[in-house]
C-alpha cells in the first residue's frame, strides 16, 4: 500500500472514530436520563407547591426512594394506575406521603396518610409538573452563557418550559446531571434538586431508575 492510500485510509478511520464519539455523546439513553431528571425536579416543585400539599401537609416534603414506599401505596398505584412511572415521592413532617406519577403522558399527584391510605389527588400537579420541550438551540443566549461561565465541563443536553414559562435546563458532563431553572427572559433562578425517581411499577416496590 503506498503512502497516499495509507493517508486516505487513516483519514477515513479517524472520521469514523470522531463520528462514533459524537454519537455516544448524544446517545438517546443519556438524553432520556437527563430529561427524566428534569421531569423529576419539576414533579418535586409541583408536589411541594400544590394547594392540597400546602393545606394538608406539615413542613417541606423530604424526598424518599421509590423502593421505600409503603406496600399499601405501591399496591394502590398498581391497582389504579397500572404501568405508572413515579416521578417524585416525598414525606412531610407528619409522615404523610405525596407521590407524583405519570401514565401514558398523564400526570397525577396523590396524597396518602401516615398509614399509607389514599387521601386525595393533588389539584394542580398535572399542570405544574408538565414540561414542554424546547430545542437547545432556541434557548436565550444568556442561558448558554451562564452555563458556560458557572458550570465548567457541563453542556446543555435537554431543555423545556414549565407552566409558568420558566426554562428548565438539563446539563450533563458525562458522569453527572444538573437541572437549572431560568425565568422566561433567561435569568438564572436556581439549581433544582433532583430527587430519586422510579421506573414503571409492576406490582412490586419499584427501585430508583436513574435517581440521584
Amino acid at each position: 500500500m503506498n503512502m497516499k492510500k495509507s493517508l486516505i485510509l487513516l483519514t477515513a478511520l479517524c472520521g469514523l472514530f470522531v463520528a462514533s464519539c459524537k454519537q455516544q455523546d448524544v446517545a438517546p439513553s443519556a438524553l432520556d436520563a437527563v430529561f427524566n431528571s428534569m421531569q423529576a425536579s419539576s414533579a418535586r416543585t409541583a408536589a411541594d407547591t400544590d394547594p392540597v400539599t400546602q393545606q394538608k401537609c406539615k413542613g417541606k416534603l423530604t424526598p424518599v426512594e421509590v423502593s421505600a414506599l409503603a406496600a399499601s401505596i405501591t399496591s394502590y398505584i398498581n391497582t389504579n394506575y397500572a404501568g405508572a412511572t413515579i416521578k417524585f415521592a416525598g414525606k412531610d413532617d407528619k409522615g404523610q406521603t405525596v407521590v407524583g406519577l405519570e401514565v401514558s403522558g398523564v400526570r397525577t399527584g396523590l396524597l396518602f396518610d401516615a398509614n399509607g391510605a389514599f387521601v386525595q389527588k393533588l389539584e394542580k400537579f398535572a399542570e405544574k409538573s408538565k414540561l414542554t420541550e424546547v430545542a437547545v438551540t432556541a434557548l436565550p443566549a444568556s442561558i448558554s452563557a451562564y452555563v458556560t461561565s458557572k458550570y465548567a465541563g457541563f453542556s446543555i443536553k435537554r431543555a423545556g418550559t414549565d407552566a409558568d414559562g420558566n426554562y428548565i435546563v438539563g446539563l450533563d458532563n458525562g458522569t453527572d446531571h444538573k437541572v437549572l431553572k431560568f425565568d422566561a427572559t433567561g435569568n438564572f433562578k436556581e439549581e433544582m434538586q433532583i430527587p430519586p425517581h422510579g421506573g414503571p411499577q409492576d406490582g412490586k416496590h419499584g427501585g430508583p431508575n436513574g435517581g440521584h
